[in-house]
Order: structure tokens, then sequence, then C-alpha cells
């Protein structure tokens, strides 16, 4: 009876196991090969799969989702022969998973190295300014080829990208001077413009400021002048309207002559010889006031006016 157990043993064995090869769970967003004595024979697509146990194998599991994979930097030479050190990131997707494990061996490998010589082709035609601003130029370049020869292997580059562009070291301390450089001169243009700028809108200001103080003189003068006629109309209506005589004249005359004299730089004053008249007038007048208070006799005016007027003429004038 022993060796009948030991065979029902090995037999319940030999039937879980080949239960386990017979059952095939593929992960979501996955897929699997499957080969028949060492030939492909299908697919095997996410969930529940049958397959015929030690006949059918179950080969390679591939990853269907979009993988990211970065390179190290890989130096590159300019067309201006520069060396500069590129790091690039590889977006990429397995969409026949047939095709990406029999017709390449490694895509991985066989992606890093074309993305490499594509690199090198596409920098090796432009001088390093361009090199550094033109990215998505380079992007885009390295995408359709990159696309275009990865297609027959069951991949799609969905996007490349530049990481980083490194210059030597002398090439980016005289970018940097350069910079610097080209700081400080916008800086001294745009200091020299402020400068012109406050000096015009200074001469805009004080032209402006002269403009408006010569018409308010201007306008001054205008109302002076105005009201200096209005004063000489007013007071020459006024006399007319009196009707004054020569006596009052003569008076008013007499009046003048102390604020002619005024003032300490009036070393010579010349006495018209009119002011007789007026003085014969101003006696006449004054006698005619005397009479009419009881006074005895015509007051007569002494006439130390000529001869004032006469010393006064021969004086000369002082230093």
């Amino acid at each position: 009876m022993e060796p009948i157990i030991i065979v029902l043993i090995i037999l319940v064995v030999l039937v879980f196991i080949a239960l386990i090869k017979t059952i095939q769970v593929i992960p979501q967003a996955s897929a699997a090969i499957v080969e028949r004595f060492g030939r492909y024979t299908r697919t095997l697509n996410a969930g529940l799969n049958i397959v015929v146990p030690f006949i059918d194998s179950v080969r390679n599991r591939i990853d269907l989702r979009e993988q990211v994979v970065p390179f190290p930097p890989q130096p590159v030479i300019t067309q201006d022969n520069l060396v500069v050190n590129i790091d690039t990131v590889v977006y990429y997707q397995v969409t026949d998973a047939r095709a990406a494990t029999y017709e390449v061996a490694s895509y991985i490998q066989a992606i890093e190295q074309l993305t490499v010589t594509t690199l090198r082709n596409i920098i090796g035609g432009m001088d390093l300014e361009r090199t550094l601003t033109s990215r998505e130029e380079i992007n885009a370049a390295l995408r359709g080829v990159l696309d275009e020869a990865t297609g027959k292997w069951g991949i799609r580059v969905n996007r490349v990208e530049l990481k980083a562009i490194e210059p030597p070291t002398s090439i980016q301390d005289s970018m940097e001077k350069q910079m610097r450089a080209d700081r400080d001169k916008r800086a001294a243009i745009l200091t020299a413009e402020g400068i012109r700028q406050s000096a015009i809108l200074t001469a805009e200001g004080e032209k402006q400021s002269a403009i408006l103080k010569a018409e308010g003189e201007a306008k001054a003068a205008a109302l002076r002048a105005e009201g200096e006629a209005q004063a000489v109309r007013t007071v020459f209506e006024a006399i007319h309207a009196g009707d004054p005589d020569q006596k009052l004249l003569s008076y008013q005359y007499l009046q003048m002559l102390p604020k002619i004299a005024e003032g300490d730089a009036n070393k010579l004053w010349i006495v018209p010889s009119e002011i007789g008249d007026a003085l014969k007038g101003l006696s006449g007048a004054m006698g005619n006031f005397g009479g009419l208070g009881g006074g005895s006799g015509t007051p007569t005016v002494p006439g130390p006016t000529k001869s004032l007027s006469s010393e006064r003429r021969e004086q000369p004038p002082l230093d």
C-alpha cells in the first residue's frame, strides 16, 4: 500500500504544478509572450489566461506603461569645436510586446545609443550659442528620429527632454563676463537716458516758468499802465472840472518844490524861471487875504528865491 500512496502523492503534486502552469494571471498594463517549443505562439493580455502546461512557456513579461529613462551626460562637440555635456531624458512606451521582444535584444540600450548618436549629429551642426538657445528644436529633432527608428521595435517615443547643457568652465566664465558687461552697459544706458530725460524736463519746466513769468509781467505792466492812464484821466477830468486859476496852480507848484529837493543824491537842482510868475501870483493872493484881514499895506514877498536861484545856478556840482 505504501508505494501506491507515494504514487498518488506524486500525481497530486504534478496536477497541482500543472494547474499552476496552466493558469496565468497577467496584471493590468502588462503583457506576456508565450512560446511553444521555443516558438512564439501568442501574447497574453491582462487578466486570467490558460496555457498548456509543460508545452507552452511564458518567456517575458513587459510593462506597457510609459517609462522614463534618464541617460548619463554625454560629451558632444559643437560646430565651433567646443565640447559640451548634455543630459537627456527619454519618455517611451511599449506598444507591441512581440516586436519589443524579438526585434531588438535590449530596447533600452538601443534607445540610449540611438539618442547619443542622433544628439551628436544634431549638435554637430550648431554652434554653442544656438545650442544653448534651441532646446525645443533639438527636442523635436531627437523625437522625430527616435520615433521613426523605434517604431519597428514596438516602441513609441513620446518625448525627449534635455535636462542640462553644460559648456566648458572657461566658456562659462566668458559667458558670465559677457553677461555682466551687457548688464553694466544696459545700466549705463538707462542712467544716461534718465539724466537726459531729467535735463529735458528741467529745461521744459524752466521754459514754461519763464513764459508764465513773462506773461505775468506783461499783464501786470498792462494793468499798471491802464491804472496810471485811468489816474491821469481822473486827475485831468478833476482839474478841468474844478476850473483852477493861476493862484491855485502857483500854490501847488510851491508845494512840489521841497519834494524835488528831497534826497541825499540831489546835489544840484534848478529853479525854473517861471517860479517868479508863480511867486507874484501867490504874493498877490496873500495881499488880498491880508487886506481882507485889516492889515496895513501890501505885503511883499522877499526875493531870496531869485538870488537863491542864481546862487544855486553858479554853484558847481559836487563830485
